[in-house]
């Protein structure tokens, strides 16, 4: 009884927000479904893969892990493939695209086991589009499978404090909140941060058994029809 008055809570909270529209959202430019999506391997999710540093490093590292890696800058992403070409590695797949129209027309509910958001645009001048301010969050969570996790890092410590704020009140999640280590080397602006002694931060959030969003039953067109 206990577990069932936390969903429905979680429910009233969602249904006060602003609803995300994934309907009117066109797919991207020369988009099509990857194959590697219907690997038997757990999907992990890049969004704002850069020039490909985390995920060239965390691909060679989990071979039994398939990771999709998205970019939206056109030279990012030439560079990125450039280098994904040379290393040949099976379990990854580079994609350019804006991250929030692919992950609605590619991504079934309840499929990714974890989601990478490192060192994101911090947009101080326009918080609402900050990652755990948008609507859009909510459908990006009917994504994530129970027991997923999103991964975000920031050396901004008021935009981590925010997310970190809207995670546990706004979204009723679990999180928890570190320093990332001196010595780490994910992405290239991680490098630089902790090269000039920068403090940066990671957030781990938790979907939980039972959590639920408007969109757990919400599937594009183009994944029905692939599923036909």
């Amino acid at each position: 009884m206990k577990n069932q008055n936390i969903t429905n809570e979680i429910k009233i909270s969602h249904q006060k927000k602003r609803a995300f529209q994934p309907g009117k959202l066109s797919p991207p430019r020369n988009f099509s479904i990857p194959a590697a999506l219907d690997s038997t391997k757990p999907l992990v999710l890049e969004i704002g893969a850069g020039k490909g540093m985390h995920a060239l490093s965390f691909a060679a590292a989990h071979p039994n892990q398939q990771l999709v890696a998205i970019e939206r800058t056109r030279n990012k992403f030439e560079a990125f493939v450039k280098l994904a070409q040379q290393r040949k590695l099976a379990n990854l797949v580079p994609v350019h695209a804006d991250a929030i129209a692919w992950t609605v027309h590619a991504l079934s509910p309840n499929n990714v086991a974890r989601i990478y958001i490192l060192y994101p645009n911090p947009e101080q001048n326009n918080p609402n589009q900050q990652w755990l301010n948008m609507p859009f969050f909510e459908f990006l969570l009917s994504r994530l499978e129970e027991g997923g996790q999103i991964i975000l890092a920031t050396n901004i410590e008021s935009y981590m404090d925010n997310a970190e704020h809207k995670a546990i009140t706004g979204w009723q999640l679990p999180t928890s909140r570190i320093q990332v280590p001196q010595d780490s080397q994910r992405t290239h602006f991680e490098v630089k941060y902790l090269a000039r002694n920068e403090i940066c931060w990671q957030l781990t959030i938790t979907k939980p058994k039972g959590y639920s969003t408007r969109f757990d039953d919400w599937k594009a067109k183009s994944i029905e029809h692939t599923q036909l």
